[in-house]
């Protein structure tokens, strides 16, 4: 069931949830996906969706993932890794791949790892001891979106191949990587489920993943099986679960807003 909406984003590509600060922060693009425009910037949001802090952090390109390890938040802008520090909201690290093109999702191993998706490359780029490189590129891939580090493995949202475009003659499917030899293996048997996005563990095996294209959010068991959870509309981009409090928050990325849902388990 829907709990909030709020507007007021520009282009909002990813949230997520700090419990330290006890606030959501979503970036917002502000304009196009790959333009070094400067105009980008987070938002800090309450948990009630009022918004604090448009502006929490300005002045960025256009940032989209979004990942929290201790009191550090890291965004994907374009070929680089921005961190910031979160009570200071300072910039404090700046991390860049001089060939990266479309750094996407960033996700947090519990190691304290980051992760980063290149969706136009096939690549994950790993922030490891301050180095950050290329730590895989692959085909196989198949233009990843989402990334969840889980354990020893990612579980990376394909988008599918790209035609033209961001068009894809058969849409992608959940993967997993693992992190110990880099193999990639479908989760389930591979049936296209989306143009996936956002990819969120829901604690109990299964996934919550966001359908960019269609406009949608799945979930998808264990056995790669997928359903259609909501039909939102296009621009459904990377979302965060919360799991305390059966919270599904979703960025919308075309109508700038963003969305809560509870979600209704069945036990």
């Amino acid at each position: 069931s829907l709990l909030w909406t709020t507007d007021g984003f520009s282009n909002p590509e990813s949230v997520v949830y700090d419990i330290t600060s006890d606030a959501i922060y979503v970036s917002s693009v502000n304009g196009a996906a790959m333009e070094k425009d400067g105009n980008g910037f987070i938002s800090k949001v309450g948990p009630d969706g009022t918004i604090l802090e448009r502006d929490w952090v300005s002045g960025l390109n256009a940032p989209m993932g979004l990942a929290i390890h201790g009191s550090q938040l890291y965004v994907a802008d374009i070929d680089t890794l921005i961190e910031i520090d979160i009570p200071t909201a300072v910039i404090t690290n700046r991390y860049t791949v001089a060939d990266a093109r479309f750094l996407n999702d960033v996700t947090a191993a519990d190691n304290g790892d980051i992760y980063v998706s290149d969706m136009l490359l096939n690549r994950i780029h790993r922030l490891h001891n301050g180095q950050f490189e290329v730590w895989l590129e692959n085909p196989e891939l198949e233009s990843p979106n989402g990334v969840l580090a889980e354990g020893d493995h990612l579980i990376v949202g394909a988008w599918g191949v790209m035609t033209e475009g961001f068009n894809t003659d058969q849409p992608g499917h959940l993967k997993i990587v693992s992190l110990a030899d880099k193999t990639i293996r479908s989760l389930g048997d591979g049936s296209p489920i989306g143009n996936l996005d956002g990819v969120e563990g829901d604690t109990r095996g299964g996934y919550y993943v966001t359908d960019w294209k269609a406009g949608r959010l799945l979930h998808v068991d264990a056995s790669g099986k997928a359903e259609v959870l909501l039909n939102l509309g296009e621009g459904s981009a990377d979302h965060d679960f919360i799991s305390d409090e059966d919270l599904i928050l979703i960025p919308m990325m075309k109508d700038n807003r963003l969305l809560a849902y509870r979600v209704n388990r069945q036990e």
